[in-house]
């Protein structure tokens, strides 16, 4: 019988409350350009093209939620973490689209100027 990855999800909101309370590594799984044109305060950038769970920080040492455009490449992450006996089992339900629908913090380009907006 196969066995199906554990999946945790958070909402953007509970993810928010994470990140500013320093509790998690939030790791963005979307190519640069995508994190270029938007992205998330203390994200870091570790795009799946390139994905290497045994790159990741240990689960016992950092607690590291993925996130992606709307959840399916985060899922992703954390199916090859599992594929890897690596046990990061979290993502952020709805990614950056729906982070950026709940109106939090991001940091974009302007479309017109190329200058970076900041909307903390």
């Amino acid at each position: 019988m196969e066995r199906r990855p554990m999946l945790k999800e958070h909402s953007p909101t509970t993810v928010h409350d994470m990140v500013a309370d320093r509790s998690i590594l939030l790791v963005d799984v979307r190519e640069p350009q995508e994190f270029a044109a938007a992205r998330i305060h203390g994200a870091v950038l570790f795009p799946l093209s390139s994905f290497d769970p045994t790159s990741l920080p240990a689960p016992d040492a950092v607690r590291v939620v993925f996130h992606c455009g709307s959840g399916k490449r985060s899922a992703m992450a954390v199916a090859r973490c599992q594929q890897a006996g690596i046990q990061h089992t979290e993502h952020m339900a709805g990614g950056i689209q729906a982070w950026m629908a709940a109106r939090l913090p991001t940091i974009t380009l302007d479309p017109a100027s190329g200058g970076v907006i900041d909307r903390r």
